[in-house]
């Protein structure tokens, strides 16, 4: 499975009603997290869990769904979350 399976499969735990996941790592070849292997991602994703959740909260449960994916596999996430109601 490729890392954006894995991101994708990891979050499918949050029960996403969307889920954009973008590979942005080619805008920062040479930069020291890319060449320890770690990758820069965007993330747009809508779920029920975040309803009533501030942003850290938000962050939170995303960091925790991806576990250790965020020590090495990801170097940056860039993280929109929303709740269906904020759509």
């Amino acid at each position: 499975m490729n890392i954006m399976d894995e991101i994708r499969a990891r979050l499918a735990s949050l029960q996403p009603v969307r889920l954009e996941l973008i590979d942005d790592s080619h805008l920062h070849a040479g930069h020291a997290g890319a060449r320890a292997g770690g990758g820069h991602y965007r993330l747009s994703i809508v779920s029920d869990v975040f309803q009533g959740k501030n942003t850290v909260a938000r962050h939170r449960i995303i960091y925790d769904a991806l576990g250790e994916l965020m020590r090495k596999e990801i170097h940056a996430l860039a993280i929109q979350a929303r709740s269906p109601e904020e759509n």
